[in-house]
């Protein structure tokens, strides 16, 4: 039997931020130039090709998806496939039913036209061995040769294109969501900012896994402190030379940029658990509950 720490306790029950202040950010400098290149190159290359696979983080299975797929392709048939499922949260607070939430990713995609959905985990995953199989359906008889062979039976080539933002961020919520699962560059968006976002998500979903990795005692809502008290614990300090009435005195403080890093890194690496970045896009979803939905043998 696995005991909760009473610190835990009392933070499931403890307010938290409702908003992040996301006023004065610019999302358009986070487009980087290439991928701008690479959108005309994918949409060139279309003519040669019989199927489009769409890799998404399943950790924002619903925020910046990029509408090419949706307005350009046409007629292609197209597979989505959400990876790193092991990293994304699937379980409703309110019904702990793990198919609750998967059901409502499935319904709010399929409201989008798309009905070829799988799930793969980043590693040892039985799911990725469903893509060829359904690509070879979707695809029929189609007969074509691509760059880079990927099985001889069925006879299959595949032309890669690197990864795409969405010309046009949604919102900045939902590119701090795609930096933090490394779509876009930490440094465009600030480490430190990252950092209280993904601190303010957690707190709010009353995810703590972030306590009692690094030790902290208790959770907390106040980056600077939550980073401070990172720092220290991962001995990541800096001299900072401060002018005095007697002169330059070297003065140790934490290195809150490196703190920010382990943070980032930490949580992205799954470290601090699964963790569901669209979560409040999904339950206030409009449509109907799936919970409602399962019978007792779904759970």
């Amino acid at each position: 039997m696995k005991l909760i720490p009473l610190a835990l306790c009392s933070a499931a029950r403890a307010a938290w931020r409702e908003s992040f202040p996301l006023g004065g950010r610019d999302v358009a400098r986070w487009f980087p130039g290439h991928m701008a290149k690479g959108l005309k190159k994918m949409q060139s290359s279309l003519k040669l090709v019989d199927c489009i696979i769409e890799v998404h983080d399943a950790r924002i299975p619903l925020s910046g998806r990029n509408p090419l797929f949706q307005e350009t392709l046409g007629i292609k048939p197209h597979l989505l496939i959400l990876n790193k499922m092991d990293l994304a949260d699937l379980k409703e607070q309110q019904c702990l039913k793990q198919k609750c939430l998967f059901q409502k990713i499935i319904q709010h995609l399929e409201g989008e036209g798309l009905k070829n959905v799988i799930f793969t985990n980043c590693i040892k995953d039985e799911n990725i061995k469903q893509v060829i199989p359904k690509v070879t359906e979707l695809v029929g008889s189609s007969y074509r040769y691509h760059r880079g062979e990927v099985c001889e039976r069925p006879l299959m080539f595949l032309l890669d294109t690197p990864g795409v933002l969405a010309p046009r961020i949604e919102s900045v919520e939902t590119g701090l969501k795609l930096a933090l699962c490394g779509t876009v560059l930490d440094h465009l968006v600030g480490e430190e900012t990252l950092a209280d976002y993904l601190l303010y998500t957690l707190n709010r979903h009353q995810l703590f896994g972030y306590v009692q990795h690094y030790g902290l005692g208790e959770a907390c809502d106040d980056v600077a402190s939550v980073l401070k008290r990172v720092a220290v614990r991962l001995g990541k300090t800096q001299k900072v030379k401060v002018l005095t009435g007697t002169g330059n005195v070297n003065v140790i403080q934490p290195n809150y940029p490196a703190a920010a890093r382990d943070f980032l890194r930490t949580f992205r690496s799954g470290l601090l658990g699964p963790v569901m970045l669209d979560r409040d896009i999904l339950q206030s979803s409009p449509q109907a509950d799936p919970c409602l939905a399962l019978g007792p043998r779904d759970v």
